[in-house]
């Protein structure tokens, strides 16, 4: 996976949505770190592994099928991979604002998936506290370093390879600009 290239690609994004929106000089950490917590709160949800309450607990890896006007057809993608894929955006994205250097990211588990998306939240927010009572710069990226690994390493306990993430980034990161093309 070239994180290298993907930090890059979602600067030029980032670059293109402030630009359009009329964004310059605010202060969008709070709402990245916010719609992370949204996106990564939808990706267990697609997971569904932690509904113990419901006999459907199967990832959502494919996307139901759906009527058309002129009959039935499947709507293509893997929606976990893409709600994963949504939150590594947002994670670019911040990594980018506050000036993270990505040059030797590594990737943890816990036992269990829930415990990783538990413990994905809790760096989330940390995230946030970081950011919102100006830690030390060291802190801010020790944090985002250890829940970028942690993200990563969800990943893998999905059963996402690198090379399914990167594409499947490639891919939304076109549909993004496509959006903004079109007035999203």
């Amino acid at each position: 996976m070239n994180l290298q290239k993907m930090f890059e690609m979602q600067k030029v994004l980032d670059d293109r949505i402030i630009k359009e929106k009329g964004l310059e000089g605010q202060e969008l950490l709070p709402n990245l770190i916010l719609a992370l917590q949204v996106e990564l709160a939808e990706c267990a949800n697609e997971w569904r592994g932690f509904k113990h309450w419901s006999n459907d607990r199967g990832p959502r890896t494919t996307h139901p099928l759906e009527v058309s006007p002129n009959g039935v057809f499947r709507k293509g993608g893997n929606p976990l991979l893409e709600e994963y894929v949504d939150c590594l955006h947002f994670i670019l994205s911040i990594g980018n604002r506050i000036g993270y250097s990505h040059e030797n990211l590594g990737k943890w588990t816990d036992l269990t998936i829930v415990n990783q998306f538990n413990h994905l939240f809790g760096y989330a927010s940390d995230l946030y506290k970081a950011i919102n009572e100006d830690w030390f710069e060291e802190q801010l990226f020790d944090t985002y370093d250890e829940f970028f690994a942690g993200f990563i390493g969800l990943g893998k306990m999905l059963g996402f390879t690198p090379e399914q993430i990167e594409a499947a980034y490639m891919e939304k990161n076109a549909v993004n600009h496509q959006r903004q093309q079109e007035g999203y």
